[in-house]
């Protein structure tokens, strides 16, 4: 399984989404603004998110993004399978399994298996609106300007 910056700034875009883009659609400066992701990367993972279905541009002077579906919806999974591929193991499901002669004879290949079973549960049950939930109740604790404008 591999999770890149891909996924951990997806996520804030998403999130970001969610929080702001009430009436209006969200621009990606204003994205890459307030959650500090460089904008040639936010751009390139928006039009991989557009294709998965996640979100929706909307051109014009006051166009931007918007959720495709409610943020109840959309998974943390979807989001990472979207931006990174399949989660699989990479050890054991990927190139290397045709390789190291051990499949379906690995002592390792049990306990890859379940932490990826144990992960893509946990991306599975988190949803962009609990995350956003999250990020309010974080923001107000810490008393810190809002990842979000409203």
């Amino acid at each position: 399984m591999r999770l890149t910056a891909k996924s951990e700034y997806g996520l804030l875009a998403m999130i970001d989404l969610a929080l702001n883009s009430g009436e209006q659609p969200v621009s990606a400066r204003e994205i890459s603004e307030r959650q500090a992701i460089p904008a040639k990367f936010l751009e390139q993972l928006m039009v991989q998110l557009r294709q998965a279905g996640l979100v929706s541009a909307v051109r014009g002077a006051r166009g931007g993004f918007v959720l495709d579906r409610a943020a109840e919806e959309i998974t943390v999974l979807n989001v990472v399978e979207a931006l990174e591929g399949p989660l699989h193991t990479t050890v054991c499901d990927g190139d290397r399994a045709e390789t190291c002669g051990r499949s379906g004879a690995c002592a390792a290949a049990s306990v890859w298996k379940q932490a990826t079973a144990a992960l893509r549960d946990v991306f599975t049950a988190t949803t962009i609106a609990d995350l956003s939930r999250t990020q309010v109740r974080l923001d107000d604790a810490a008393g810190t300007e809002p990842a979000h404008e409203g």
